[in-house]
C-alpha cells in the first residue's frame, strides 16, 4: 500500500500509566492535564508521540468508559391533517376517485434459480455438455438459505446467448408449462430439454430445424445456449430465470471442464481478507468468457466451465452505503480439471452514535457538558479563526456559552478552525459514551489502516487531528497542509453526522431488476 502524500507524520498511541506523576505545562503551549478519554501529548520535534495517560486520583476518580458503536435511532414524526364536516369528507372521497393518479409498479423479481444439469438430476450446476440430449433442467434456491422458485407451472424456451433467436420453446407444445414446482419449492422434477420443447424457426439456427431434438443448433461459435424459465409465456424479465450452457460435440468424447466458484464475504475490519467469518449469500455477479459464455448468478455459487480465461464482475447494489474492499473485477484462468474460487469483499457504512456540532451547542448537549469536559478541551490544541488557542477557563456556565459560540462560528477560511470544531464535537461524543473510540470509520484518503489505508479508528482520528492542529494552527488557502486537515475534518464531520462508521455486520442490499 502506497503511503498517502499527506502522511507526513506517523501517529502512534501508547498505553502508559505512570503512577503519581504530575502533569505540567509544555513550553510549546498551554496544556494542562488531559482526562483518561483523550491522551496527553509528549512533544518531541515536529511529530509528537501520543501517549495515553490516566489522570491521578486527585484529578478524576472515575474514568469515562469506551463503549461499542451505538446505532442511531431514527425518529420520524407523523404529521396528520384532520378534516371535519361532511362536505370536506365528500370532497376528499371524490378527489380520491377522479384525481388520484394511477401508480404503476413493476412486478417483483422472481426468486430462486434454474440451472442445467445431467440425467442424474443430482442438483449439480453443469454448463458444458457433449450433446444436446444430455442437457436437463433443474432449479432451487439461488444461494444457501434463499427462497426457491414459487410453486407453479412454468414456460421454458432455449435461445442463442443474445436471446434474439428462439431455438425451441414449450409455448404451443402439448404441455406448454413443463417445468413444475411444488411443495413450497422443494419438489422440482428434472426435465430433458430436447423432450419437452418444440423447435423454433430454422432461419436463425445454425443447421435449420433439428428433427431429433426440440431445440435447434445455436449459431454461437462456442456452442453456447441460453435456457429461460418463466411464469408468463412472453418471458418478461421480472418473471423469468435464465442459465447459459454449452454443447461441444468434441468427436463424441466428453469435453474437458473446469470449475469456477464465486464467494462473497463481509469485511468488518476493512483489510480486504476473508477473515471475519461472515459470508454474504445472494450477492449478484456475472462471468464473461473470451468465447462469450455469460453466467449471471448469486453467491455462493460454482459453475462447470470450459478451461480458459474468465472475467468475474461483482454486482453493485442499489444502496450507496456499500464499499468494495477488493477489486470488483477479477480475471481468472482455469486449466482442465482445475477448480478456483474468486473472493469478493465488501463492507457497509452507517451509524455509530455520532452527534453534531449543533447538538453540543444547544441546550440538550449543554446539559451533558461538565467542568472536566472543558478542562480536557482546553488541553487540546483547538484553534480559533486566527490560529490562537481556544481555551475554556471560565465558570461552567461561561464555558458552555463560549463553546456554543466557538462551534457555531467556526469556518473553513482557516481549516484548522473548522477541524477544531469537529474534533471538539467528537471528543464530547466519546467522552459521553455516544461513540466508541475503537470504532472504525472511512476517511476518503487520510486513514492509517484498511485495505487501501483510508480507514482509521476514532481514537486515532482524534489523535491525528490534534497533532495536526499543534503542528499547523493556520491553514488558509494555499497552505500545503490544508488538504490533509480538510480530509481529517471531513472524516470527523461525517462521523459526527453518523455517516461513515464501518458496520459490524452486513447491511441490507438489493440490485436493479433490469
Amino acid at each position: 500500500m502506497a503511503d498517502s502524500p499527506w502522511r507526513g507524520c506517523h501517529y502512534r498511541a501508547e498505553s502508559k500509566f505512570p503512577q503519581g506523576q504530575g502533569i505540567h505545562r509544555s513550553s510549546l503551549g498551554a496544556n494542562p492535564a488531559l482526562s483518561q478519554v483523550l491522551p496527553r501529548f509528549t512533544k518531541t520535534h515536529l511529530c509528537p508521540t501520543i501517549k495515553l495517560s490516566p489522570l491521578t486520583t486527585k484529578q478524576k476518580k472515575d474514568p469515562l468508559p469506551m463503549i461499542s458503536t451505538t446505532p442511531a435511532i431514527s425518529r420520524r414524526q407523523q404529521i396528520a391533517t384532520q378534516f371535519t364536516g361532511g362536505i370536506a369528507i365528500a370532497f376528499l372521497a371524490i378527489a380520491a376517485i377522479f384525481v388520484a393518479p394511477t401508480v404503476l409498479r413493476a412486478a417483483p423479481p422472481l426468486p430462486g434459480a434454474v440451472f442445467t444439469t445431467d440425467s442424474t438430476c443430482s442438483g449439480v450446476d453443469l454448463n458444458i455438455y457433449g450433446d444436446k440430449h444430455d442437457v436437463y433442467l433443474d432449479g432451487g434456491p439461488s444461494h444457501p438459505g434463499a427462497a426457491s422458485l414459487p410453486d407453479g407451472n412454468y414456460y421454458v424456451q432455449v435461445t442463442d446467448p443474445s436471446g434474439a433467436c428462439v431455438l425451441g420453446t414449450s409455448v404451443g407444445a402439448s404441455d406448454p408449462t413443463p417445468f413444475k414446482v411444488s411443495g413450497n419449492g422443494t419438489s422440482i422434477p428434472c426435465i430433458q430439454l430436447c423432450a419437452v420443447l418444440i423447435n423454433g424457426l430454422g432461419a436463425c439456427a445454425a443447421n435449420g430445424v433439428d428433427l431429433n431434438c426440440g431445440y435447434n443448433d445455436t449459431t454461437n461459435p462456442g456452442g453456447e445456449y441460453k435456457v429461460w424459465v418463466s411464469s408468463v409465456s412472453t418471458f418478461d424479465n421480472n418473471s423469468t430465470k435464465t442459465d447459459n450452457f454449452k454443447v461441444k460435440s468434441n468427436g463424441g468424447n466428453p469435453p474437458e471442464t473446469a470449475t469456477l466458484c464465486v464467494n462473497k464475504f463481509y469485511d468488518a475490519n476493512a483489510n480486504g481478507i476473508d477473515d471475519d467469518g461472515q459470508p454474504i449469500n445472494g450477492w449478484k455477479y456475472e462471468v464473461f468468457a473470451d468465447d462469450n459464455l455469460i453466467i449471471d448468478a448469486e453467491t455462493y455459487h460454482c459453475s462447470v466451465v470450459d478451461p480458459g480465461t474468465y472475467h468475474v464482475i461483482e454486482g453493485t447494489p442499489v444502496e450507496l452505503t456499500w464499499v468494495h474492499t477488493t477489486d470488483s473485477t477479477v480475471n481468472v484462468t482455469l486449466a482442465a480439471d482445475e477448480t478456483k474460487t474468486v473472493d469478493f469483499g465488501n463492507l457497509c457504512l452507517g451509524a455509530g452514535g455520532g452527534l453534531t456540532l449543533g447538538f453540543w451547542s444547544n441546550k440538550n448537549g449543554q446539559a451533558l457538558e461538565t467542568s472536566a469536559d472543558f478542562t480536557n478541551l482546553t488541553a487540546l490544541y483547538l484553534r480559533t479563526a486566527t490560529g490562537a488557542n481556544q481555551d475554556f477557563t471560565g465558570s461552567l456556565a461561561a464555558n458552555k456559552t463560549a463553546l456554543n459560540s466557538f462551534l457555531l462560528n467556526a469556518n473553513a477560511t482557516n481549516m484548522a478552525n473548522m477541524l477544531s470544531a469537529q474534533l471538539t464535537a467528537m471528543y464530547l461524543n466519546v467522552a459521553h459514551n455516544k461513540v466508541s473510540g475503537t470504532a472504525l470509520v472511512h476517511t476518503g484518503g487520510c486513514g492509517d489502516t484498511g485495505f487501501d489505508g483510508s480507514y482509521i479508528s476514532i481514537n486515532d482520528l482524534m489523535a491525528a487531528a490534534n497533532t495536526e492542529l499543534f503542528l499547523h494552527p493556520i491553514t488558509k488557502s494555499g497552505s500545503p497542509y490544508r488538504a490533509y486537515q480538510e480530509c481529517l475534518k471531513n472524516a470527523l464531520d461525517d462521523a459526527n453526522n453518523n455517516k461513515n462508521f464501518v458496520q459490524p455486520s452486513p447491511c441490507n442490499f438489493s440490485f436493479p431488476t433490469n
